[in-house]
């Protein structure tokens, strides 16, 4: 599989750009709330969104038969066509300038920036970047940058990762559990096919991981919530986050967070304490 990747040709999608619109409807936001484990409230126009309320608009819609064994769309299009048949969020970067609002029109203009491969502990890794801008009648609200990784299916993180060093006592500190239920709800509320999220038989048998993985983007959202809660309500002004190792399902998480003197530093933790997610705000 590594050796059809031929990384100049996949180079020749930078520049590539795109743009969708979408409305937020109150119905969205409850649901998201829900999810987000907010109070659900009765949202009216032009009431406040969560902030990561964009991840949930315009998503792509294809039919049944383009979709590939894993539940995304089949290669191509708009990203690259990268011959690796494991996509994940690796991490990002993202900009609030103000939040969206029930009955707003948001249109994301996304424009593909990087394509980067290295070689790491699981082998071979192919790097997208996907630079977005999401605007409503207001102007801009949200600047982002996402950052895509491919792996090969032989590569899979082992199911018991070596124990990294313990991570720093949360000052603030807030548990869930992580069922199917909850990564079933996000992944209707994203349109999000990918069926590590919900098949079971899928993610253990075909691709190897101990059970359901929950999305990247959930977490970064839950860690954004939470820092705003802890900040009068108000979002960074930049958020910057990675992915560490993947959060399994069946399980109770945490989300952290601690001061810094540039903002706070925050991270979701597993069951055992050990860091899924590691981001940094600053307002």
């Amino acid at each position: 599989m590594t050796d059809a990747l031929n990384l100049d040709h996949l180079r020749q999608w930078i520049g590539r750009s795109a743009e969708a619109s979408d409305i937020v409807t109150a119905q969205l936001v409850k649901g998201l709330r829900a999810t987000l484990f907010q109070d659900i409230g009765d949202p009216k126009p032009g009431d406040a969104a969560p902030w990561t309320t964009h991840w949930c608009l315009a998503q792509p819609v294809f039919p049944m038969s383009q979709l590939g064994p894993d539940g995304h769309p089949t290669r191509g299009g708009f990203l690259p066509p990268v011959p690796l048949p494991r996509r994940m969020w690796a991490g990002g970067e993202i900009e609030f300038l103000e939040p969206l609002r029930v009955g707003d029109e948001s249109t994301r203009t996304s424009r593909i920036s990087d394509v980067t491969m290295k070689t790491g502990s699981t082998g071979v890794l192919c790097f997208v970047s996907v630079e977005h801008t999401i605007t409503t009648p207001r102007g801009v609200a949200i600047r982002e940058r996402q950052d895509i990784v491919y792996r090969d299916m032989g590569s899979a993180a082992p199911a018991s990762p070596p124990k990294a060093p313990p991570p720093p006592v949360a000052r603030h500190r807030e548990t869930h559990v992580s069922d199917p239920v909850l990564l079933f709800r996000y992944s209707a509320l994203t349109f999000n096919g990918h069926r590590i999220h919900y098949d079971r038989d899928y993610v253990t048998k075909v691709e190897g991981y101990p059970g359901l993985i929950f999305h990247g983007p959930l977490q970064a959202g839950l860690i954004i919530e939470f820092a705003a809660k802890l900040h009068g309500d108000s979002a960074p002004k930049k958020f910057s986050y990675r992915g560490v190792q993947p959060l399994f399902e069946g399980g109770e998480f945490s989300i952290n967070a601690n001061e810094t003197s540039a903002g706070m530093e925050l991270w979701i933790a597993n069951a055992e304490g050990q860091p899924t997610m590691k981001g940094t705000a600053v307002w």
